[in-house]
């Protein structure tokens, strides 16, 4: 029964209202006699002048309207306000862009042995670019990091992607880049950090690494936690992460094999190269819960590995310059067990 025919019933008058109430809730032919006989002994006794009261109706909230007098969603015909993904699919990466901090949420690349061996790509005929497939006024801009004090900082390097000129191009859209420390970070232990990466594929067939930047809290010296980061660009324009995360998913190569999983989180400041990568472990769920993001819930538990226990997590420490003369170093020792 619609609510505009139980309004009908509910204004009805109270005789009408018992006779109505009746037949709708398929009362027999006893209830509608019992109702005749007290109809018609009322005339004679005068003790009994009124009907009995008519059955309620039954609605959920009698204070709610059958109709709605408001209509949230009609923003929408002016559009949707957010959050948008600004998912990007180039050749040697996928990405979701933070339209608010004009960083990347994350960059996921795709490692193989055979992928690093094809020497197809150089770096000197690659340049930064806007990412022009974001709207120019959430965009990161080359003027922004113009004497900022910081590097654009890849999140997928574009040693990872010597296989194509084009692979290797598209690591290099602003839209793959964050601000990082120069000396100490981007140029040092992120960079040993990459190379780690890069000599997993001495073990794994297949190694997928998410990276991406993190803002997170500080205790300050009230004692209150707080988040606070530095703004660059004139106006400003991108923020400057606090950390660095990277999510390594080392997988076997087989049909429903097993998955190695590794979560690290570094500080945006000068690591000592000495300091052992494995400080920097953390488990997933960490990462997950500062980031908002998840990268691992359609995985079973049955498949994980933990990769600090399947190989030794560290780096080996080279210079700028011999890094880009040879992108391979030796692979990571692999535990016995």
């Amino acid at each position: 029964m619609s609510k505009f025919t139980l309004a009908i019933v509910a204004g009805a008058s109270a005789a009408a209202g018992a006779a109505t109430t009746a037949a709708l809730y398929g009362l027999g032919p006893r209830r509608r006699e019992e109702t005749q006989t007290i109809a018609t002994t009322t005339s004679t006794d005068p003790s009994r002048t009124t009907l009995p009261p008519p059955v309620p109706i039954r609605r959920d909230d009698p204070t709610v309207p059958a109709i709605p007098p408001v209509d949230p969603s009609g923003v929408f015909q002016y559009g949707f306000p957010g959050p948008v993904a600004d998912l990007r699919a180039a050749p040697s990466l996928t990405s979701s862009f933070d339209r608010a901090r004009r960083n990347p949420h994350w960059v996921a690349e795709h490692i193989t042995p055979a992928s690093l061996l094809m020497q197809n790509g150089d770096r000197r005929h690659s340049y930064f670019a806007e990412d022009l497939s974001i709207p120019e006024k959430f965009r990161a801009k080359l003027a922004d990091y113009q004497r900022s004090g910081f590097d654009r900082g890849h999140q997928v390097p574009a040693a990872d992607a010597k296989w194509s000129q084009e692979a290797m191009d598209s690591t290099f859209a602003l839209s793959n880049m964050c601000p990082q420390v120069g000396d100490g970070f981007n140029r040092d232990y992120w960079a040993h950090f990459e190379d780690f990466c890069r000599r997993l594929t001495s073990h794994y067939p297949s190694v997928r690494v998410v990276t991406g930047p993190l803002y997170l809290p500080k205790k300050d010296l009230d004692g209150k936690w707080k988040v606070s980061y530095e703004v660059i660009g004139h106006p400003p324009n991108v923020a400057v992460p606090t950390h660095f995360y990277k999510v390594i998913f080392a997988e076997d190569g087989k049909n429903g094999g097993n998955v190695s999983l590794g979560a690290f989180v570094l500080p945006n400041d000068r690591i000592a190269n000495d300091k052992p990568l494995q400080d920097f472990e953390v488990p997933i769920e960490a990462v997950e819960r500062a980031s908002g993001l998840e990268f691992a819930g359609l995985l079973p538990p049955a498949r994980r590995k933990r990769l600090c226990k399947e190989i030794a997590c560290s780096v080996i420490v080279k210079q700028y310059e011999e890094r880009q003369r040879s992108i391979r170093s030796p692979p990571p020792t692999k535990r016995t067990h």
